[in-house]
């Protein structure tokens, strides 16, 4: 297990509470894939209130992908969204869930901001 990936589920259980998911509720597994071996991890999440666990059990929503790809969401090395274009990762059940919860990812390490459309500017 890629240590960026059990320093990320470690540091979001002991937060505890987490404002930018107020308006959230419900659980969200993540099953890491490396050959026969899938790793769990489990968070729930009630109105910004967030445990982690390592069960294997039903979630609304539950995200598939490697060890390598989850290290770099965690890191901001990859995008979420642009990995399950692709393919690398999959999602079943509630995709609204998968959308609030990436606000807590971080971006990308040199993002200064969102790009602004100026005009005259190309």
């Amino acid at each position: 297990m890629a240590d960026a990936t059990t320093r990320f589920f470690k540091d979001l259980d002991r937060r505890g509470y987490d404002p930018l998911l107020a308006k959230s509720s419900g659980t969200l597994r993540i099953d890491l894939h490396e050959g026969p071996q899938t790793t769990h991890w489990l968070v729930r999440i009630d109105r910004g209130e967030i445990q982690v666990s390592q069960q294997d059990m039903e979630a609304d929503a539950v995200i598939g992908a490697t060890p390598a790809l989850f290290e770099g969401l965690v890191t901001g090395r990859e995008n979420g969204l642009a990995a399950l274009l692709r393919g690398d990762m999959t999602l079943t059940g509630d995709a609204r869930l998968v959308v609030q919860m990436e606000r807590i990812f971080p971006g990308p390490q040199h993002a200064q901001g969102p790009r602004r459309y100026q005009k005259g500017v190309r």
